[in-house]
């Protein structure tokens, strides 16, 4: 049976640790956890419960998974969020897994809590995340704050019974604010990447979005709450391509000011975690 690490980041998730953690252990051998160093009671909660705890100064959501990964004492690996938890069914998955371990890495399915409703539907289920893998044939990767895992080539993978239970907000002003700053996040890394916002993805992309969670992927059968979801991933789309145009639009014009390139943020939004 192979030993299982489980790795979380956190900042300031004093709120959703402790139910993190306690799913965690009830499947892993040891839960390394990586704090931003948070401002409430999340470093103090983790030493409480008895995890190996480090502080490190965010360095991007892909790149701060990776080095918890780095710190794990296993190479099979379970990563969370501190904002998610295990189910009862995905934590027996988990269990059996390690009893036979057969693939490289296993897929959950993830169900969001919105507002203290489960959406079932739109693009928030099934949402599924590849978080359980053997760290020599699979490693973060993605763009920013898309993070994903990445399997070799080559390697296997399998879907497992359960869910990850992720509690997106508990505030519409909540999910507003993180509305705002991934889409900041999201059009640093496309203006890094070339990536150029044209008129047509300003306008159109963000009425694609809510047509597609609202009818293609059913939002409308989880009533208001569907059709809140739509609108704010509409809305980050929306977000996303008008400030990517207006960081292009800056940089030109700071080009044709002194022809010198420079380097455009968007205000500490490279620092949150989510």
């Amino acid at each position: 049976m192979p030993a299982l690490s489980a790795v979380v980041i956190a900042f300031n998730e004093e709120k959703y640790i402790e139910r993190c953690i306690r799913s965690l252990q009830t499947v892993a051998d040891e839960v390394v956890v990586v704090d931003s160093y948070s401002t409430d009671r999340t470093a103090a909660i983790c030493k409480e419960l008895g995890v190996k705890l480090y502080q490190q100064a965010f360095l991007g959501y892909v790149q701060q998974k990776d080095f918890a990964v780095g710190l794990a004492t296993h190479d099979h690996i379970l990563s969370l969020d501190a904002d998610e938890a295990l189910s009862e069914e995905m934590a027996d998955s988990v269990r059996q897994v390690k009893e036979n371990w057969t693939h490289d890495a296993y897929v959950f399915n993830r169900l969001n809590n919105f507002c203290g409703r489960w959406m079932w539907h739109t693009s928030l289920y099934p949402d599924r995340k590849l978080r359980l893998f053997d760290r020599r044939k699979a490693s973060w990767g993605g763009v920013n704050p898309h993070d994903k895992v990445i399997l070799q080539a080559g390697g296997t993978k399998r879907w497992l019974k359960g869910q990850i239970l992720h509690w997106l907000c508990d505030t519409y002003e909540e999910h507003l604010g993180k509305t705002d700053r991934f889409s900041g996040i999201a059009a640093q890394e496309a203006f890094e990447r070339g990536v150029k916002a044209t008129v047509w993805k300003v306008v159109f992309n963000p009425l694609w979005r809510f047509f597609h969670n609202f009818v293609i992927k059913l939002g409308f059968l989880d009533g208001y709450y569907g059709y809140l979801v739509s609108k704010y991933v509409a809305l980050l789309g929306f977000l996303k391509y008008a400030k990517l145009r207006r960081l292009h639009m800056e940089t030109h014009g700071l080009h044709g000011r002194d022809g010198e390139s420079r380097r455009v943020r968007i205000a500490d939004a490279s620092r949150e975690v989510k």
